[in-house]
């Protein structure tokens, strides 16, 4: 076999010493266009997973490199003079050149061969000439640029500014140091990589970037106005820089890794942003899987369909975590009012990899102060601490999201409701709301959709309430209030989702005369007539929901509902006082909010569910959320639910673990709301990272409960606790203990002796 390698990183070099040494016979050439000792950056970060992959893939390589490596387990985080240090993360690093010197050694030593100062040649020549071809060419890949119809790669550019630099002594630990200077936020993120040297990245947004001026500095003054902002962390010594250009980082995914018998590895196939360290690692990593696959595959092209198979999802996952991490710190200003401690946790916590559990785990008394200072009880997680809402007090800080159930008939709860609202009553969340209960016949989703458009629907939900209230004490009841708008008349969720009744349907209103899926019914555009009628029914349907002993309300304001559908530029066109800029498209949605807020008991909470972005281009942007978060706060919404999407049928959500709740963050850190953070929330170590990272405040969770209805008596039994905020109704304190599984295991031999 014929191998061609184009690009001599550490991902290339690898790549080739395991193939070489796979099968000695093959003939395996690097093609690198720099010098060998030619590097961007300075040190490389390895986790031990890695490392143990190496280890068993080519233990020399593993020998050469455990001798160069500088490890520690803390971090520091300094921000406004003080630091906190967090321990038992444990980091692995060497400088960068030290580890192409290695794997130079190991190719050469194999038989590779390796051309350094030479351009490879032309994809095409080489995937004619070769069996093989590994583009492992970087972030700025020429091999998939040639192929891009192939490759089909998505580059996305982000807000900051970066460089990398070097510091002439060893840092103790790895360092978060934040500046709070009259141009804005800038950040150092610094790591020993030697016993005399450390890699340091000052990084930033654009626009601080130029008002700062350092976009007219060159390599040199850059370094020296770099020290200077970050004197302190380094002692006043100088920074040192090697073909340190300022960068802005492009997150680079590719819809395919392979084209005929070419394969892209590391940065050419996807970038993982600097800050949780992966780009070298997923580069190793790919070598690994390329290698085993080859191995164990009977010709290429199965091997390649098998290598992106098994790292694609791998990769996809850091990807996510990346994006995360990147996005906290392009977003960082919005952090350094937290206290201290709080925005050590919250940065640690970022990426959403390290949680709250990992930390305790880690570094107990570093976690068991975060949660002091957020007010946690002895042995309370934070999820079982109170929260005051308006003028009521919530015992833990879950929610039971509202699920539509598509089982009323004339809008009327029925036995199903008062077992499905119940059951998760029973269940510890401190707040438990009802599926959109739709104010009108027409407003409604499907013809299973409850209502509260008549006294004898009012009546029905009172069962309910009456149920909760006595039967779990302690747990608060919420409606939530909604009109379909142009998603209405649809069939059953398990039926079709969003697909038109086949008979009898009725007809829809919207803010604009626009269908929610192409070829689906037009809604008619509501008039000022319409208009004031639609409010009037929010007003009557929350008259009755206060008699009907409800204790919160929530006004559905997103996932393309009607009042949605007002805020949405994608779905609002309309030209009179009610469309055009965000001012006038609030306007009728904050109309209803205050008719509603009119009539609902003053000391009963009211709150509002937004949809934070459209997932489509050109709707409602991020920053768009924290306006209307801050109209509809000023207008008397004690707490926003912070969901997402749904807006357009031709959304492109980014769906991962908890991943509508960086919109929450961020509204609750932009305008000081207290928010539900919902979407993908799936487990109460997620829970507790959150609330105690100050991303949200309650954390509502949906599937979970659908589950196991009783998931917060269940969260706490797993954490051992037994206080207020998880209250076991009395019969079922019995089983307020995990159950035994069976017997226990087999002794261990008390003396191991030698054969």
């Amino acid at each position: 076999m014929k191998v061609a390698v184009v690009g001599g990183g550490p991902g290339g070099l690898y790549a080739a010493a395991l193939l070489q040494r796979l099968d000695l016979a093959r003939e395996i050439t690097v093609w690198e266009r720099n010098a060998p000792d030619d590097t961007f950056g300075f040190g490389v970060v390895l986790s031990d997973e890695t490392l143990g992959g190496i280890e068993h893939a080519d233990p020399v390589v593993y020998a050469a490199l455990r001798e160069e490596f500088v490890r520690w387990d803390t971090i520091d985080v300094v921000h406004r003079g003080v630091r906190h240090t967090s321990g038992g993360h444990g980091f692995a690093a060497l400088g960068r050149r030290r580890l192409l010197e290695i794997l130079h050694a190991r190719c050469r030593s194999l038989g590779v061969g390796l051309r350094f100062r030479t351009p490879a040649p032309p994809v095409g020549e080489l995937a004619r000439t070769h069996d093989l071809v590994v583009a492992a060419d970087g972030v700025h890949s020429g091999v998939r640029t040639a192929l891009a119809d192939a490759f089909r790669p998505h580059l996305t550019p982000h807000r900051c500014r970066y460089v990398w630099l070097a510091a002439d002594f060893a840092l103790d630990a790895f360092r978060f140091e934040i500046a709070e200077t009259e141009h804005g936020v800038m950040q150092l993120h610094a790591y020993p990589y030697a016993p005399d040297a450390s890699t340091v990245i000052v990084e930033m947004r654009e626009e601080v970037w130029r008002a700062a001026g350092f976009d007219t500095l060159d390599e040199r003054a850059s370094a020296e106005a770099c020290a200077k902002v970050f004197a302190e962390p380094l002692d006043g010594r100088p920074l040192r820089s090697h073909r340190s250009a300022w960068t802005t980082f492009r997150t680079v995914v590719t819809d395919r890794w392979s084209h005929g018998n070419v394969v892209l590895l590391g940065d050419a196939a996807h970038t993982a942003h600097f800050s949780i360290g992966s780009g070298t690692k997923l580069a190793v990593e790919d070598a690994l899987a390329l290698a085993a696959c080859l191995r164990e595959q009977p010709d290429v092209p199965a091997a390649l369909t098998a290598y992106e198979a098994e790292r694609r999802p791998v990769v996809a996952s850091t990807q996510r975590a990346a994006r995360a991490s990147l996005e906290w710190f392009e977003d960082l200003a919005l952090y350094v009012g937290q206290p201290p401690r709080r925005f050590a946790f919250n940065l640690l916590t970022r990426s959403r990899r390290v949680t709250h559990g990992n930390l305790r785990l880690r570094d107990a008394r570093f976690t068991a102060a975060v949660e002091r200072e957020f007010g946690c009880p002895p042995d309370t997680p934070p999820m079982f601490t109170p929260l005051r809402l308006g003028g009521l007090t919530l015992r833990n800080r879950v929610v039971v999201s509202p699920m539509d159930l598509y089982s009323a008939t004339d809008g009327l709860p029925d036995d199903l409701h008062l077992v499905h609202l119940g059951a998760r009553a029973l269940g510890g969340a401190a707040l438990v709301m009802t599926e959109m209960v739709c104010v009108s016949p027409e407003g409604r989703i499907t013809p299973g959709c409850t209502g509260l458009w008549n006294d004898g629907q009012a009546d029905a939900w009172r069962r309910v309430t009456d149920f909760v209230h006595t039967r779990a004490p302690g747990t608060a009841l919420g409606v939530q209030l909604g009109h379909s708008g142009r998603k209405g008349s649809t069939r059953l969720m398990w039926e079709g989702m969003d697909e038109p009744l086949p008979e009898g349907n009725w007809p829809l209103i919207a803010a604009s005369p626009l269908p929610y899926r192409p070829g689906g019914q037009v809604p008619q555009e509501a008039n000022l007539q319409q208009l004031t009628r639609i409010r009037e029914q929010f007003v009557s349907a929350a008259e009755r929901a206060a008699r009907a002993g409800f204790d919160l309300l929530e006004l559905h304001c997103a996932h393309g509902y009607l009042l949605s559908g007002f805020l949405s530029p994608l779905t609002n066109r309309r030209t009179d006082a009610y469309g055009g800029s965000l001012d006038r498209r609030l306007r009728f949605p904050l109309e209803v909010l205050d008719a509603v807020r009119a009539v609902w008991p003053a000391e009963r909470p009211l709150t509002v569910r937004i949809s934070a972005t459209d997932w489509a281009e050109g709707g409602t942007t991020a920053e768009d959320a924290v306006t209307i978060a801050r109209a509809l706060a000023a207008h008397g919404a004690d707490a926003l639910d912070v969901s997402t999407g749904q807006v357009v049928s031709d959304e492109t959500p980014a769906f991962g673990r908890s991943y509508q709740t960086p919109f929450a963050d961020r509204v609750r850190n932009a305008t000081g709301v207290p928010v539900v953070a919902v979407g993908a929330i799936s487990s109460w170590d997620d829970v507790n990272s959150l609330l105690l990272a100050g991303r949200a405040d309650l954390c509502a969770l949906a599937r979970p409960h659908l589950y196991d209805p009783h998931w917060t008596l269940h969260a706490a039994a797993e954490q051992g606790y037994t206080g207020p905020g998880a209250v076991w109704p009395a019969p079922y304190r019995a089983g307020s203990r995990p159950p035994r599984t069976g017997a226990a295991d087999t002794p261990r031999p008390r003396l191991t002796l030698d054969r």
